[in-house]
């Protein structure tokens, strides 16, 4: 399987580089106050081009290791997404956790919902069993994209992430991709 695809209008769904850096700089700063209810907070290091560095260098490394499967949404050179495969485990679980988010301006043209399909092949690829996702309650938009691709709103996580200033509750999807014996 390919590491990138050409998604609707014209959006380049690839691997992240350690030289998106200053793309994804740009992209966190764009959408800080769309992005803060979804996201735990932030220290103002995240918003500097060495903490962007450094953390592409540490997400691209466990991507190295198998651990991670990371894709950037580009129009040109600029960032408008994100979506992830981490916590990837071996067996017996034969797992992931599913994460992604949007620019702002981007939202509602299926971006999301192409890159997560395309995240589900990976992990097909890979032998994975079981693909899990959390979101808001209050994220329709990730809810929808979610249930568009196969998932299953199995519970909720009271109390589950603290974000946007508080301890919030999550809504627990999941997607089984087979029950083919592991890899």
């Amino acid at each position: 399987m390919s590491d990138s695809e050409l998604l609707p209008s014209g959006i380049l769904l690839r691997s992240l580089r350690e030289d998106d850096a200053a793309a994804m700089l740009d992209v966190h700063v764009r959408n800080r106050d769309h992005l803060a209810p979804y996201e735990f907070p932030r220290p103002e290091s995240f918003f500097t081009l060495d903490g962007q560095r450094d953390r592409l260098r540490s997400i691209v490394g466990k991507e190295r290791a198998g651990e991670v499967v990371s894709r950037v949404m580009v129009r040109g050179g600029t960032v408008v997404g994100f979506a992830c495969l981490t916590r990837i485990t071996p067996v017996p679980l034969c797992g992931a956790d599913l994460g992604y988010w949007m620019d702002a301006g981007e939202q509602g043209r299926g971006l999301a919902s192409a890159a997560v399909e395309h995240l589900l092949r990976v992990a097909r690829d890979r032998g994975l069993h079981r693909i899990e996702a959390a979101t808001s309650p209050a994220n329709v938009a990730s809810q929808k994209v979610l249930t568009k691709n196969g998932f299953v709103h199995y519970g909720t996580a009271h109390s589950h992430l603290f974000l946007n200033g508080g301890w919030q509750d999550s809504f627990l999807y999941e997607l089984v991709l087979g029950d083919d014996p592991p890899k």
